[in-house]
Order: C-alpha cells, then sequence, then structure tokens
C-alpha cells in the first residue's frame, strides 16, 4: 500500500526526551481533524487499487467495508496502521526537524507496535504516539590549555632518517649558484670547482678519435662559460680541462647523451678543440645569516637550513604521512566528546562483518560454515569488539570536517581537477565507468582531510623516531623485535576475528554430544 500525504497545520507542541547514544523519544499528538483526513485519505487510496466482490474496481467504498475485507485476509486494522504511519511521518519531521532544530537519521521507531497503536486510534479523535530515533549528534570539545582545542596533538610515529646526504648536495648546489668569481693569476692551471670561458669548436669523431665533419653551430659556441663539476656536461668534457691554462687550446673526446633532443647526434662520438679565454676560481659563500639574508632578504641561516631540510625530505615524508596521520587520529579522538548513534554504528559494524565473512572465503572456508557464524547473537559480539575502533574513526572524521570549517581549509579546484584527471584515465584504461558526479564529492573530502592533518601536524608536538631502515651485517635485534611485536599484533587480530567460529564450532560439538549421550541413554 503507497503512503499517504496528510497536510496538519499548527500540530500541538511535542515532547523530547534526549537518551544516550544520541537518540531521543518523541511524543507528538495529531488533532483530531488531521486524523480524520489521514484516515479518510488511506480508505481512498485503497479503494483504488483492492477487488472487493460486489464492488467494481475504483469505486469509492466505506472505510469500515475496506476494514472488514482487510481482516478477512489478515490484515486487521491496516487501514488505521497506514494512517498512523501517514500522520507520524509529518509529525516527526516536523518535531524534531523545525521544532527542536535536530537532525534525524534514520527511520523513527515507535515505543509501541503499531498493531498494537491501531487498536486505540479512532478516527476525528486526537491521537498521541511515542517514537525514538537516531539524531545527529553534537561535536563538544575537551578542556584543553592550548588556544584552540585541537592545537598541541601529541603522539608518536617513526620514519627514516632525514637523507642528509641529498641534503648536503642541495645545500651545495645553493652554495653554487652565489659563488663569487676571482680571477686566477697567469698561469695557474684549471682544478675541480674552477670556472673558464672558453670557445669551442667541435666535430664528429669515430672509435679512434679522429676528427670527422664539424658539427652543427648549436654544438659549438664562442664565450661559452664552463664550470668544472662533474656530471655538469658531456662526459669526458670537464675531465680533459683540468690542467689546462688560459691561452691554451686542448682537444677533448667526449660523447653526446642518449637522451639529448637532437636525435642527430644523440649518443654520438665527438671531438672538441676548446681555447682557454679566462679562468677564475669560485669561491662558495660561508654558511653565515649573511648568506642566508642573499637567498632571500630577512631570513637566518636556521631558517634556510630548515626550510631546505624540509623541501629536500618532502618526497621521503609522504611514505610516511600515513603513519603520521594515524597518531594524529588517535590524538584527535581523546579531545572530542561525542556520542555515536547506534544506527550509524549497526551499519558499519555490519560492513566489517560482512568483509570479515568474505575474507573467511577467501582463505577457504566453506559457505555452510560461513552461515553457522552468521547469526544475530554473533554479530553482537563482533559489533562491541569493533566499537571503540568504529566510535574513534566516527569522532575525526566529525573533528576534520568541523576543523576545515572553523579555519577555512578549502582545496584548490585544480588539485581537484588534476585528481580526478588521473582517476579517469585509470578508469578509461581499465574500461570502467566513472562517474564524475559521484566521484568529485569523495576527491575533494579526501583532499580536504589530507589538509586538515597537514595542519594539524603544523600545530602540533608529535615525536617523530627516526629508525634507519638500511639492512646491515649481523643480527639486528631490534628490527627482529619490531618484527615479532607486528607478528603478535596480526595474530591477535585474527583471533579476534576468528573467536566466533570457535564459539560456533563448540556449541554445535557440544550439542552433538549431547545428542549422542541421549541416544545412548
Amino acid at each position: 500500500m503507497s503512503s499517504v500525504e496528510v497536510d496538519i497545520n499548527n500540530p500541538p507542541p511535542s515532547k523530547i526526551t534526549f537518551l544516550p547514544e544520541s537518540a531521543v523519544e518523541v511524543t507528538v499528538t495529531a488533532p483530531a481533524a488531521a486524523t480524520k483526513a489521514a484516515y479518510e485519505k488511506t480508505a481512498l487510496e485503497l479503494s483504488k487499487t483492492i477487488s472487493i466482490p460486489g464492488f467494481r474496481k475504483g469505486a469509492k467504498i466505506a472505510p469500515q467495508v475496506l476494514e472488514s475485507h482487510m481482516a478477512s485476509k489478515g490484515g486487521r486494522n491496516a487501514i488505521k496502521v497506514e494512517a498512523i504511519k501517514a500522520l507520524l511521518a509529518k509529525l516527526v519531521d516536523v518535531a524534531v526537524k523545525e521544532e527542536h532544530k535536530l537532525d534525524p537519521i534514520g527511520q523513527p521507531v515507535t515505543l509501541i507496535p503499531l498493531e498494537t497503536l491501531a487498536e486505540s486510534f479512532v478516527p476525528g479523535k486526537d491521537f498521541t504516539m511515542g517514537v525514538k530515533c537516531d539524531v545527529w549528534p553534537t561535536l563538544k570539545w575537551a578542556e584543553s590549555e592550548e588556544e584552540k582545542p585541537y592545537h598541541g596533538l601529541s603522539g608518536k610515529y617513526s620514519r627514516k632518517p632525514y637523507d642528509e646526504t641529498k641534503f648536503n648536495l642541495a645545500m651545495k648546489d645553493l652554495r653554487d649558484r652565489y659563488a663569487v668569481l676571482e680571477d686566477m693569476p697567469d698561469g695557474t692551471k684549471l682544478d675541480w670547482g674552477d670556472a673558464c670561458t672558453v670557445n669551442m669548436v667541435g666535430y664528429m669523431s669515430n672509435d679512434a678519435g679522429d676528427k670527422l665533419e664539424p658539427l652543427p653551430n648549436t654544438a659549438s659556441g664562442e664565450n661559452v662559460e664552463v664550470v668544472l663539476g662533474k656530471g655538469r656536461y658531456m662526459e669526458g668534457l670537464v675531465e680533459g680541462l683540468v690542467g689546462a691554462a688560459v691561452g691554451e687550446t686542448k682537444t677533448v673526446q667526449t660523447a653526446f647523451p642518449e637522451r639529448l633532443k637532437d636525435k642527430t647526434l644523440a649518443g654520438k662520438k665527438a671531438v672538441f678543440d676548446v681555447s682557454i679565454l679566462q679562468s677564475s676560481t669560485r669561491k662558495l659563500p660561508e654558511l653565515d645569516d649573511e648568506f642566508a639574508n642573499d637567498v632571500r632578504p630577512g631570513m637566518d641561516i636556521k631558517t634556510l637550513r630548515d626550510e631546505l631540510q624540509k623541501a629536500v625530505d618532502e618526497e621521503d615524508a609522504k611514505e610516511f604521512v600515513e603513519d603520521r596521520n594515524k597518531a594524529l587520529s588517535e590524538a584527535l579522538a581523546t579531545r572530542i566528546d561525542i556520542e555515536m548513534p547506534d544506527s550509524i554504528l549497526v551499519n558499519q559494524a555490519r560492513e566489517k562483518y560482512a568483509e570479515m565473512m568474505t575474507d573467511f572465503r577467501t582463505n577457504g572456508m566453506s559457505d555452510e560454515e560461513i552461515q553457522k557464524l552468521i547469526t544475530p547473537e554473533n554479530f553482537l559480539k563482533y559489533k562491541n569488539i569493533v566499537k571503540p575502533a568504529i566510535v574513534n574513526d566516527f569522532k575525526v572524521t566529525l573533528g576534520t570536517e568541523e576543523i576545515a570549517k572553523l579555519e577555512s581549509v578549502e582545496v584548490p579546484a585544480y588539485r581537484v581537477d588534476e585528481q580526478m584527471a588521473s582517476l579517469k584515465k585509470e578508469s578509461e584504461q581499465s574500461g570502467e565507468e566513472f562517474d564524475e558526479a559521484q566521484v568529485r564529492p569523495r576527491v575533494e573530502n579526501t583532499l580536504q582531510r589530507r589538509m586538515v592533518f597537514d595542519y594539524l601536524a603544523e600545530n602540533g608536538n608529535l615525536e617523530v623516531e627516526f629508525k634507519d631502515e638500511e639492512g646491515g651485517e649481523g643480527f639486528d635485534a631490534e628490527l627482529m623485535d619490531t618484527l615479532a611485536k607486528d607478528s603478535i599484533a596480526r595474530e591477535e587480530t585474527l583471533a579476534i576475528e576468528l573467536e566466533e567460529k570457535d564459539k560456533a564450532e563448540a556449541a554445535a560439538a557440544a550439542a552433538a554430544a549431547a545428542d549422542a549421550e541421549s541416544e545412548q541413554a
């Protein structure tokens, strides 16, 4: 039977009682005119679809006749039940949303079964009903000495150490950019780290090093600045200039890189006549505040080191963002006081329970054994086991959303577009459908959540434990200890998942034993 809509103008004020787990009991009263209208509308809708001997289909049938016919089919008080549903749909929505300014979750449940309520329902008279429903909880921050309740989150996570070699190389390159050139005394020979100005005339060459046809002008040049640093130019060029002096011409054998844009020269051997026009020593700046100020006015050497370290470490740090965010999540959950609606808890526990059953099937358990595990009692036990983790995740989700609002964290449109383009390309390659309308909000939420965690990390007090992941000779006791702890953790998790299976099997065995004893008796 399709539900009917009822217009109720100015219903009496409702009564509300707040319950644990973000639930409420609401008592509403339907005015006499509304109960009469709901009953008659329900009867009219039913008469359009039902067939009763002696009445043509679609004819208007008296409600009493319909009730009698429905009762003979086992549907006693069916019209009254549907009328009550229509009244509740209107009254509860108005009471919860408009009167009490709450956001209901799921469908309300009557405190008394509908069939029992229908026994006292009289069309044309006021009718009072009570329902229970979950409402969206209000987030409350725990007291904190910090400026903001979500600042100063403390925790600990592990990651590999900063790459000092990479940092030192980046600092050296930066100093190279600000090196000061000083002319060399006449006759001074070039060495590594020096600079010179040269004229270069190039020729194609063979394995014997013979000069063949001249190279294009783009491969030669006049007044070319050359810094004698390893890896800066074609292999062999710099090496051939070490030990040379102004006024000399050196013949240098080399080869063009394989990945050269000009494919006519890529990988080809060449010979250059290099004439040294001028030579200079390069004096690198000292690592002090003066150097830092040259890089950026107002910056000191400590800030320069910190910023360069952060830039160099950015890629390595990405590998450990998940561990960092986990530590932040655990700390954030302790700062949030919130009651989780049972309806949300049940839905999420069901999803996890279904995933666990799927894992059992993947690991070889038969469908018959799995079906034995799927009982209300087993699910209730499992729900209690996973409740703490689900509640914490719920807290973190609401907390990050609230922080995004308070701190105006917005994801730049170009970042969303980049991620969408990447996901769309992956979908096309795999042949899967790509629903942009559904994917985009999820992408925006994910990127915003990452930005919130970055904000929390910048304003937090996380302790970072640096662990060298590189293997070494001999027995690594610390590594073995870590692996042992991880193994134990996995076993404990598996034990929780298999606990229900073991209990069910034990119960089945006990029942079988009892049957056997009974037969023997």
